[in-house]
């Protein structure tokens, strides 16, 4: 359950406790050693933690969500353990990453365990497969948080991004998703860790994996790129945000995002939907074409270094975040940046 309160109350309501020690089972394979840390300043210590990051990978490579797991898992301190699927003695369909398979032999490791924390990133496999967890074990799941005060305290965004909350949680276990862009993502140095094969539980299911379409792409990953473009409905076609978003992109060596209003009037795939309901980002550079800004828009860029943005609108609410405004007609203006970017 969770009491959302002041953070100085909480500090001061929260009692230290005593737990055994959690048992030195391994989980299935590990890609981090079980390392032990010195809590760092402002985070408990009352008692021995033990956390599990449920880790993404494709192709053999950790995403940076997995990683900024592994960084917020790592600021709680205690030992901290790396889970993935996949190997010798586990299903195809768990290696293929099925949540309905996933659940249940995540849920039988972490039991054996003994962990008190289970994190993953915020991206669609952890909110696909935490809340199945927390299910199971008949916790409350903690989603999208961008801070720690305490071993049961977090801190999370509500309202879009526009009020910040501090949650407290009583479960023995905690389940959580990271935000990505809020923990800085650790170098993935590999070949160090021993392999060790857990729990499979072999759980039925009436779920099966049939096939896998993947979309190809020479431009960096929107969720991690450092530099985006993105286009809203203001390109009023498809036509038109395919013939002016992905030559400034280009021009840029950028990451092509898109506004919930352009994916839902068809000019963009659902993939690169920036805002609450789609990713969130935070390069170093943001660039927006035809964006008004809506609430929803923001929450998913608004912690980007730097904020371009183009619109005719004089009074449109993207202006109020952005550090670079231009005020014109994107159809001559987004054209003459293209050009001045590629001379």
């Amino acid at each position: 359950m969770f009491a959302t309160a002041a953070r100085a109350a909480l500090r001061a309501a929260r009692r230290p406790a005593t737990r055994p020690s959690p048992a030195s089972t391994a989980t299935a394979p590990i890609l981090l050693p079980p390392q032990q840390r010195a809590a760092p300043r402002g985070v408990a210590s009352s008692r021995l933690l033990s956390s599990l990051a449920v880790l993404e990978q494709r192709d053999g490579k950790l995403n940076v969500a997995s990683l900024a797991a592994v960084t917020a898992a790592r600021r709680l301190g205690g030992s901290v353990t790396g889970f993935v699927a996949g190997g010798p003695g586990i299903r195809a369909v768990a290696e293929e990453g099925l949540a309905e398979s996933y659940a249940p032999m995540l849920v039988e490791n972490i039991k054996n365990g003994g962990y008190t924390h289970v994190m993953t990133g915020h991206s669609a496999f952890g909110k696909n497969l935490l809340p199945r967890v927390a299910a199971l074990l008949d916790v409350q799941q903690i989603s999208d948080i961008i801070g720690i005060e305490s071993e049961d305290t977090f801190v999370r965004t509500i309202y879009a991004g526009n009020a910040i909350t501090t949650v407290q949680s009583s479960d023995n276990i905690k389940v959580i998703t990271v935000r990505g862009t809020a923990f800085q993502s650790g170098a993935a140095e590999g070949g160090s860790a021993e392999l060790v094969e857990g729990v499979d539980p072999k759980a039925e299911n009436m779920t099966e994996w049939v096939s896998e379409d993947l979309t190809k792409s020479d431009r960096p990953e929107l969720s991690t790129a450092e530099r985006v473009v993105s286009g809203g409905r203001g390109l009023k076609s498809k036509e038109d945000f395919d013939r002016l978003i992905p030559p400034l992109a280009d021009a840029l060596g950028a990451a092509i995002g898109a506004s919930r209003a352009a994916v839902d009037s068809g000019f963009a795939d659902n993939s690169l939907q920036v805002g609450q309901t789609g990713k969130n980002v935070a390069p170093q550079l943001y660039l927006c074409a035809g964006i008004s800004g809506a609430i929803q828009h923001l929450a998913g860029m608004k912690d980007s270094k730097v904020i371009a943005a183009i619109n005719k609108d004089p009074d449109a609410p993207i202006f109020q975040v952005a550090d670079v405004g231009l005020v014109g007609d994107l159809f001559e203006k987004v054209p003459e940046l293209t050009q001045k970017l590629k001379g």
